[in-house]
C-alpha cells in the first residue's frame, strides 16, 4: 500500500488550524483554509490574513478636487426640498389653493423677479429669490428632475460648498442677465438658471474626467433648442446661468483639458471674484436703469 501526497489531492491543513483538514485554499496565497478561516471573495475565497492586507491598502476614492467622495448628494436634495416647500407655501397662498397655479399667492407676488421692481422697487432680493419660485407643477418637477440628474454628479466631483456656491452663482447669474436685458416688466421665475449652470459645470467636469460627454451633449442640445423655440421661456435666465455656472466650474477645477488641481484659497478667491463681477454689473444696471 503505498501513500497519496496531499499536494497531488489539493487536501491540506489549514494554515490556521493545522488540526484540520481542508481541499480549499486561498485564491490569493495558495494556503489551505477551513471552513472558519474562509472569507469570500468576488471568486473563489481568501485568508483572513490576505482580506486584512487588501484592506489595508484601500485608499478612499477622491474627487478632481482632492476632497473625498461623499455618498449623498445632500445639498441637491436639500435644494430640491426647498423648491418644493416653496412652491407648497406658495400653493397655500394663492386664491384658489390651486395645486398647479402658485402665482396669486404673495410670496410669488414678494419673490419674482420683476426687473422694474429690482430697480426702483428696492427689489434685488428677487435677482436670488425668483429662482426658488416656479409658475406651475409641470415646471416645479421638470426642474426638480433635472436637478436631481444632473446635481448629484457635480456635488460628488466638486464637494459640497464649491457645488452650492456654483449653484447660488448660476442662479444669480440668470437673473443678472435677465436683469440686464430682459423685459422691464415681465415676471420670471424658475430654477432653469441654476439648473443650466449645472449642465455647464456638467461639461466642465466630463471633460476633466474624460468621460463620453455625447449624451451630455444631445441633453443640453436639446434643452437650448426648447429655450429659444418654445414661448415664455427666459433665454437671458438660461443662458445667463449656463455661462456663470461654466465660469464657476473652470475656477474650482481650472483648465479642463489638463491634471492640475486649484488650492482652495485661489477658488474661494475666483469664486468670490465672480460674485463681485456680478454685483457690479447689478450696481451699473440698478444706476442707468430707466425710470420710465
Amino acid at each position: 500500500m503505498s501513500t497519496i501526497d496531499p499536494t497531488e489531492t489539493g487536501i491540506g491543513r489549514c494554515y490556521r488550524h493545522p488540526m484540520r483538514e481542508t481541499g480549499v485554499r486561498c485564491i490569493r496565497c495558495n494556503r489551505p483554509i477551513c471552513p472558519d478561516c474562509m472569507r469570500p471573495a468576488s471568486v473563489g475565497f481568501q485568508c483572513p490574513d490576505d482580506v486584512n492586507a487588501g484592506a489595508r491598502t484601500i485608499r478612499r476614492v477622491r474627487t478632481v478636487v482632492g476632497a473625498p467622495v461623499q455618498a449623498t448628494a445632500y445639498v441637491t436634495w436639500t435644494l430640491a426640498t426647498l423648491n418644493v416647500v416653496v412652491y407648497l407655501a406658495g400653493v397655500a397662498g394663492s386664491r384658489q389653493h390651486d395645486l398647479n397655479d402658485p402665482r396669486s399667492s404673495r410670496l410669488f407676488r414678494d419673490w419674482d423677479l420683476v426687473p422694474y421692481l429690482v430697480a426702483h422697487g428696492g427689489g434685488l432680493p428677487r435677482l436670488l429669490t425668483s429662482a426658488f419660485l416656479h409658475l406651475s407643477l409641470t415646471h416645479l418637477i421638470l426642474n426638480m428632475v433635472a436637478l436631481g440628474v444632473v446635481g448629484p454628479f457635480v456635488e460628488r466631483e466638486i464637494g459640497w460648498w464649491r457645488y452650492l456656491a456654483t449653484y447660488l452663482l448660476a442662479a444669480l447669474g440668470g437673473s443678472v442677465l435677465v436683469y440686464a436685458g430682459g423685459d422691464h416688466l415681465n415676471a420670471v421665475a424658475g430654477a432653469s438658471g441654476a439648473i443650466y449652470g449645472l449642465f455647464a459645470a456638467s461639461l466642465v467636469l466630463a471633460r476633466r474626467l474624460g468621460l463620453d460627454m455625447r449624451a451630455l451633449l444631445v441633453t443640453i442640445a436639446v434643452n437650448f433648442i426648447f429655450t429659444f423655440s418654445v414661448p415664455g421661456i427666459s433665454i437671458e435666465g438660461h443662458v445667463g446661468g449656463f455661462v456663470v455656472g461654466g465660469i464657476a466650474a473652470l475656477a474650482i477645477v481650472g483648465r479642463p483639458w489638463k491634471a492640475e488641481r486649484i488650492r482652495v484659497p485661489i477658488q474661494a478667491v475666483s469664486l468670490g471674484a465672480l460674485l463681485l463681477l456680478l454685483v457690479v454689473i447689478i450696481a451699473v444696471r440698478t444706476a442707468t436703469y430707466p425710470t420710465t
